[in-house]
């Protein structure tokens, strides 16, 4: 039973991790679409649970774009992603970034970005 708990007390912590955090994030006009850059810190443990994505959404939630993370970034954190050619659509004047975790899907937590046209 003793060796059991202690397999368990290493087990738990990386479950017990959460969704990736957002940290920062930008958007800029790249011609006619959008350029969106998202900064993420996770305890990534390797393939076993790890940050694999994060979106852009509108306020209600719809996704516009989604940027897949191929890999673990056990030894990069936090770290930083772009996605190109995102397109906005006329009318929308705040993105919202969302993150996800191969282990806690969608996270609860959103980061608003204001889309602002070069004028």
């Amino acid at each position: 039973m003793t060796r059991l708990l202690a397999l368990l007390a290493l087990i738990a912590p990386p479950a017990l991790a959460g969704p990736p955090e957002i940290r920062d994030a930008a958007i800029e006009k790249s011609g006619m679409d959008w350029r969106v850059s998202v900064t993420l810190a996770h305890p990534d443990t390797g393939w076993d649970h790890y940050a694999d994505a994060w979106r852009v959404e509108t306020e209600a939630g719809e996704p516009l774009d989604t940027r897949v993370l191929h890999h673990p970034h056990v030894t990069e954190q936090p770290f930083t992603r772009s996605l190109n050619s995102v397109m906005i659509p006329d009318g929308v004047w705040t993105v919202y970034i969302r993150a996800h975790c191969n282990v806690h899907g969608w996270g609860e937590e959103r980061l608003a970005l204001k889309v602002r046209p070069e004028l």
